[in-house]
């Protein structure tokens, strides 16, 4: 199988240069200012494209690794989109975090092109992208899934199942809710006890042994201990963006969703002061009271 994939960032670039070694796997992608440098998937043999419908007119199957659902929209319908030269019985497969309507359009859309649409969001991080060991949330039909399977083993650790399109977007919503919501909680607490002037790392080690165990807390201990964002590089407007995309899905489907409102807040404020590309352990930082004047 030829593998396209639109979208080598943080996570991208993981993902393509395991497709390429781990996988042997035949690799082009699409050219875009956005991308990390690409000298080593080129290296590898990757080829550059000029657009999304050049890439797909190559590939039986096209990886999507995008911000949010106006990306992928943009890149599936849009003008020189996939749609455009689509190969028949491709299979797409959205790694992005985007909301699961517009999912579902999509998926109709490549259909009617006579492909197929996977949802596949990933859990985990670009440490894990790069080491071959993503966790993927895939959405669809399973007899597509397997027939993709074989890709996407060079770049994951675990690809499950949970449902048909669209669910696997929806979970990964739940899942980012739950550890963005965690994160942000976390990080207030780690704020409040440095203004009272508390060790940090009794701060971390009485968590770690009680209620506060958990990857939030395994993620941001290197900022809070040492000052180092670096353990979750992953940008504030990002989480934010997550959060609101949990929003909409709520709001779509009437649930509560009152702590959800409060985390979306927490980060609005913290992206309009001008911090929206900080990483998400730096909003210890960022919580902390102001200084007296």
């Amino acid at each position: 199988m030829h593998v396209g994939i639109i979208g080598v960032g943080l996570m991208g670039h993981g993902i393509a240069r395991n497709v390429l070694g781990r996988g042997g796997f035949p690799l082009s992608f699409l050219d875009h200012p956005g991308n990390q440098p690409v000298d080593e998937i080129t290296g590898l043999g990757a080829t550059p494209c000029a657009t999304p419908a050049e890439v797909a007119a190559v590939s039986d199957v096209i990886i999507l690794c995008v911000t949010g659902s106006p990306q992928v929209e943009a890149i599936v319908s849009g003008k020189d989109g996939l749609v455009e030269a689509l190969k028949p019985g491709a299979v797409v497969v959205d790694c992005s975090t985007a909301l699961p309507e517009s999912t579902q359009r999509m998926g109709e859309i490549v259909a009617k092109a006579g492909a197929h649409y996977l949802d596949a969001p990933m859990t985990r991080t670009a440490t894990h992208a790069h080491a071959g060991t993503l966790n993927l949330l895939v959405g669809g039909e399973a007899e597509v899934l397997e027939q993709v399977r074989p890709v996407l083993a060079s770049f994951t650790e675990a690809v499950e199942h949970v449902g048909p399109l669209g669910h696997g977007h929806r979970m990964k919503l739940l899942h980012n809710y739950v550890s963005v919501g965690f994160m942000t909680l976390l990080a207030e607490a780690a704020a409040q006890a440095a203004d009272a002037g508390v060790d940090p790392q009794a701060f971390v080690n009485v968590l770690a042994t009680g209620g506060g165990a958990s990857a939030a807390l395994d993620r941001l201990a290197p900022y809070i201990t040492e000052g180092n964002r670096d353990a979750l590089p992953f940008a504030v407007a990002n989480a934010q963006k997550d959060i609101d995309y949990y929003r909409a899905m709520s709001e779509a489907a009437g649930a509560q969703q009152t702590i959800a409102d409060g985390i979306s807040s927490a980060l609005s404020a913290t992206v309009e002061a001008g911090h929206a590309q900080a990483y998400v352990p730096e909003l210890v930082k960022f919580f902390r009271k102001l200084p007296k004047t």
